[in-house]
């Protein structure tokens, strides 16, 4: 007998929450008491008095699973709003990723040409490395170090995604 098991889905999710201490600790325990994964997380204060913050988070799982995630970080106190980017419809998503390269003679020319179609920018360089700057989807990110693996990869930083849906309204 097969068990039928539904497709795991990518969803980003942007919530609105009180800026106090022990929220995000709150957030990660409701994702490990349930077994969920998170795949990126970010967050960043969104206002003048540092009141609210603003956290990212990129999870996967079947459609079931994730309405009961939104279900549940809606039932935390300190938490204004929960907003599903991928159902909404068209959002932006964004990351930040630091890549350090290292090598020497063709090695170095290729991969700050690399660098340039990929549009990173160099922001150190030394004679036998660069540091570059990408920004895009995680999935240009992903293909930017698959290439530099090749030619002398040392080491990655990335920051998590952040992500904002299309149009003059707010999440």
């Amino acid at each position: 007998m097969k068990i039928k098991q539904e497709a795991s889905e990518r969803h980003v999710l942007a919530v609105t929450v009180d800026n106090e201490a022990g929220i995000l600790a709150k957030i990660a325990g409701l994702f490990t008491a349930r077994g969920y994964n998170i795949d990126s997380l970010t967050v960043a204060d969104i206002t003048e008095n540092h009141a609210v913050s603003r956290i990212t988070i990129v999870t996967h799982g079947p459609p079931a699973q994730i309405d009961q995630i939104h279900a549940q970080l809606e039932r935390l106190v300190p938490v204004h709003k929960v907003t599903d980017l991928t159902e909404i419809g068209p959002y932006v998503e964004r990351e930040l990723a630091l890549i350090k390269v290292a090598g020497l003679g063709d090695a170095r020319v290729e991969a700050l040409r690399v660098a340039d179609i990929f549009r990173a920018k160099v922001v150190d360089t030394s004679t036998r490395s660069f540091i570059f700057e990408l920004t895009g989807p995680p999935d240009k990110i992903d293909s930017f170090i698959a290439l530099m693996r090749e030619l002398g990869l040392v080491e990655v930083g990335r920051t998590g995604v952040v992500g904002m849906i299309r149009g003059p309204e707010g999440a």
